[in-house]
């Protein structure tokens, strides 16, 4: 495919940043779901800190009632973030809060395969960690997010 058919379909591996995918595209032929990947990934890893943060921020915060990706909004449904109770609904709120006001971007957490308990307690684990540490984690998380995504988009 050429580069915008590429781009089109596999610009919202990374959440609202095709820029990722665009980046990839010279890297083809891909002979491998891992060298896509890995193609993907390390256009990230090699952005500026500035565009880093801003795919960190384009993530929506878990448990959020704000429009956010399909593939986002599916993702957390998966993990019953949608059938929190309003006690775990205020305690993620507050949580998540104090992440934003810490670190000055979301909680990005790789929720396929995970439960609304494991979530809270990671949430809980990672607000004590300083900033260039959770800044790794986030994008590390975000790498496995994609790496989901980008398995059932080619499955599909």
């Amino acid at each position: 495919m050429d580069r915008a058919a590429f781009v089109a379909a596999l610009g919202g591996i990374f959440e609202n940043s095709p820029w990722v995918a665009d980046r990839a595209w010279p890297w083809r032929p891909f002979h491998s779901l891992d060298y896509l990947r890995s193609a993907m990934a390390g256009q990230v890893a090699q952005a500026s800190m500035e565009e880093q943060l801003a795919l960190i921020r384009a993530h929506p915060d878990l448990g959020t009632r704000a429009k956010m990706s399909d593939a986002s909004a599916d993702e957390q449904a998966a993990a019953g973030l949608d059938r929190l109770t309003p006690e775990e609904f205020d305690r993620l709120q507050t949580l998540n809060t104090s992440y934003k006001e810490k670190f000055g971007f979301p909680f990005i957490y790789a929720a396929k395969g995970s439960t609304r308990h494991d979530i809270l307690r990671a949430l809980e684990q990672r607000l004590a960690e300083d900033v260039e540490t959770e800044r790794r984690t986030a994008l590390e998380q975000i790498y496995r997010i994609a790496a989901f995504r980008l398995e059932d988009a080619i499955h599909a």
